[in-house]
């Protein structure tokens, strides 16, 4: 709690920050393509540098890993603060700015994830995870708000002083809270050579790999987002266009994503979570698709908008609680960290990519489309209408009804529908205590004890395979 109280009163201090530069920046431009470039700031460095962050965190502490990512984000935005009392920010600063910001944030999921383990137990990990990713849906129920009062009210020196102080209220609570074994990494010195920093950060994904099950559970989610995010770039654009402009609307949408997130994080803090785990995420995520992507986008008005987006937003949290759970549960405390650092690059490597295209797409072919009621939109036309606006919802449309494809092609492979069975916990295997092999090597290497994990030609697999 004392976790998750620190990192939600930051993340309120970043979404108050990034509803003012979404407004300031929509108000100069009244163009898509500068919010997705934008989106895209944030986003590139954090999935490019996730894989050397999670190879660092599995070098370091897990307390000094968690105060990389906030103590770096405090440093970015006091410079911020600096340059605006120096006479104004200017656009290129505010995108470098950005970058700088996603690139602290990349420590922060494998940091995370590699720490959560060290404060709860076990039974206890999928509540813990889940109630850590309402953290930032608690930002997004008090930040839009707030943030449309005090870009109103204040202006953006204020909006910069207030995030300084919510990150450093995280490094607080990240200094005094108790971890067994104190955070220590779980790699010990005498554990094996180390490598280049990049040659461990590869070998994350190689793990990712190595087992059937964890492959294509990641290649599952690479998919959903590629078509989730392409679709989910459109949202405040559209919501600006359809309003005409109005903050009010966009903070609304913003915190209905909170609200929902909040209530999904909750309950998954009081429930244990679905029984099994991946068909319960993958029925999340058809269920997310159905009612933020296609029921927001057949929405009309503020009230439709808010409540499709708050229930998809309520699925979100048992989703990322369930996936970080299976990894946390089936690969060994020593490689938490680089592994996290892979399943974020992976699972986000398309995102970046759907960003990119989709504020040009709705700028140059969806909206001019809509508005003629040309091409595709002979057939969406009277589902999404001809106004402005109504190009981004048929982006939003088709990214969900390609997102419920995936969701159900996903549940057909039996490696991820049935990944407890297929492949064991690790405290659950003969001979392993969860602590790794203890000798620095991949728990997966072909050479070692763990061959048998996931494996079809292991006679201990066989029945259940052939089964």
């Amino acid at each position: 709690m004392l976790v998750w109280s620190g990192q939600a009163i930051s993340l309120v201090g970043n979404s108050v920050l990034r509803f003012a530069f979404v407004f300031e920046t929509w108000s100069a431009t009244g163009r898509a393509t500068a919010l997705t470039t934008l989106s895209l700031c944030a986003m590139l460095p954090q999935v490019l540098l996730s894989p050397l962050a999670g190879a660092l965190v599995d070098r370091i502490d897990r307390r000094t890993a968690l105060q990389l990512a906030d103590g770096g984000g405090l440093l970015v935005v006091a410079l911020l603060g600096v340059l605006h009392l120096a006479g104004g920010l200017q656009t290129w600063e505010v995108y470098a700015a950005v970058m700088l910001l996603g690139g602290a944030a990349a420590f922060q999921f494998p940091a995370l994830g590699a720490a959560v383990p060290l404060l709860v137990d076990k039974d206890r990990l999928q509540r813990a995870n889940s109630l850590l990713a309402s953290a930032k849906s608690t930002a997004d129920v008090g930040g839009p708000a707030l943030g449309g009062l005090l870009v109103a009210f204040s202006g953006l020196g204020f909006i910069l002083v207030a995030d300084l102080v919510s990150f450093a209220v995280a490094l607080a609570a990240i200094r005094v809270v108790r971890m067994r074994g104190d955070g220590r990494p779980a790699r010990k010195p005498g554990g094996g050579a180390r490598g280049k920093l990049v040659a461990e950060a590869v070998e994350g994904m190689r793990f990712l790999f190595r087992y059937p099950s964890l492959r294509d559970l990641m290649l599952a989610f690479c998919v959903v987002n590629l078509v989730m995010v392409f679709g989910f770039a459109a949202v405040q654009p559209m919501v600006l266009a359809r309003s005409g402009g109005e903050t009010t609307a966009l903070a609304s949408v913003n915190t209905a994503i909170g609200v929902g997130g909040v209530a999904g994080g909750l309950l998954m803090a009081a429930w244990s979570g679905p029984r099994n785990r991946a068909r319960g995420m993958l029925l999340g995520i058809i269920g997310m698709c159905l009612s933020a992507q296609v029921a927001m986008a057949l929405a009309g008005g503020v009230a439709g908008w808010c409540a499709a987006i708050l229930v998809g937003a309520a699925l979100m949290p048992m989703i990322n609680g369930v996936m970080q759970a299976i990894v946390q549960t089936k690969v060994p405390q020593e490689w938490h960290g680089r592994v996290f650092g892979a399943v974020m690059f992976l699972s986000q490597l398309s995102v970046p990519l759907a960003t990119a295209v989709s504020g040009p797409l709705a700028d140059h072919v969806f909206e001019p489309r809509a508005a003629d009621g040309s091409g595709i939109f002979v057939l969406l036309g009277p589902l999404v209408g001809d106004g402005p606006g109504s190009g981004m919802a048929a982006m939003l449309l088709i990214a969900g009804l390609c997102g419920i494809a995936v969701g159900v092609l996903s549940m057909t492979r039996r490696t991820v529908r049935e990944i407890d069975s297929l492949l064991p916990d690790i405290d659950a295997e003969p001979g392993r205590d969860g602590a790794g092999d203890g000798d620095g090597g991949p728990p997966g290497d072909p050479e070692g004890p763990d061959k048998r994990r996931d494996d079809p030609d292991n006679p201990e697999n066989k029945a259940l395979v052939e089964g």
